[in-house]
C-alpha cells in the first residue's frame, strides 16, 4: 500500500467527522507492509469527549498490540502535543502526515526523537481544514486550546 492510499483512508474518516458536525481531521494505524489495524476520526464534538481526536480513536480501534514499532500512524493533520504523546508512549515507528500548513503541532519534536515522520502536502487535506477552519473558528480554536 502507497502512503497515498494509506492517507486515503484518513482522509475519508476525516470526512466522515466533518459529515457529523465534527472536526475533519481522520487517522489510521497500519501495520509496516500496509495492512489496516483500525481507523477513526475527531469525535470531540459528537461523543462530547475531548479526548477522542483522530488518532486516539484510529489508536483505540486497531485494538491491543503487543508491539507498536513497526506502525504508521497515518493522519490528514499534523498530530497535536496530545497525540504526538500517544505516538511517543507507545513507540509508535513513522507517522505519515496529510498536511502541516494549517496547524503544526509535534511532529518537529517526534522526529527529533526517533520517529519517521513524512508530510504529504496533501491538497484534500488543506482544503478540508481551510474550508473548516474559516466556518467554524470558534470550534477550531475550541479543539486547539485556544481562547477566543
Amino acid at each position: 500500500m502507497t502512503p497515498e492510499q494509506m492517507l486515503d483512508v484518513a482522509v475519508e474518516e476525516a470526512r466522515k467527522g466533518l459529515a457529523e458536525g465534527g472536526i475533519p481531521i481522520g487517522a489510521a494505524l497500519f501495520t509496516a507492509d500496509g495492512v489496516l489495524l483500525g481507523s477513526g476520526h475527531n469525535k470531540r464534538v459528537q461523543d462530547d469527549d475531548p479526548s477522542v481526536h483522530g488518532e486516539t480513536d484510529a489508536f483505540r480501534n486497531a485494538g491491543r498490540q503487543r508491539d507498536y514499532r513497526s506502525t504508521i500512524m497515518v493522519t490528514t493533520l499534523s498530530p497535536c502535543w496530545y497525540c504526538s504523546g500517544l505516538v511517543r508512549q507507545f513507540n509508535i515507528g513513522a507517522v505519515l502526515i496529510g498536511e502541516s500548513r494549517t496547524f503544526t503541532g509535534g511532529h518537529d519534536w517526534l522526529a527529533e526523537n526517533g520517529v519517521q515522520v513524512t508530510v504529504l502536502d496533501d491538497q484534500r487535506c488543506v482544503t478540508m481544514m481551510e474550508d473548516f477552519i474559516a466556518a467554524r473558528p470558534d470550534l477550531w480554536n475550541e479543539d486547539i486550546g485556544v481562547a477566543e
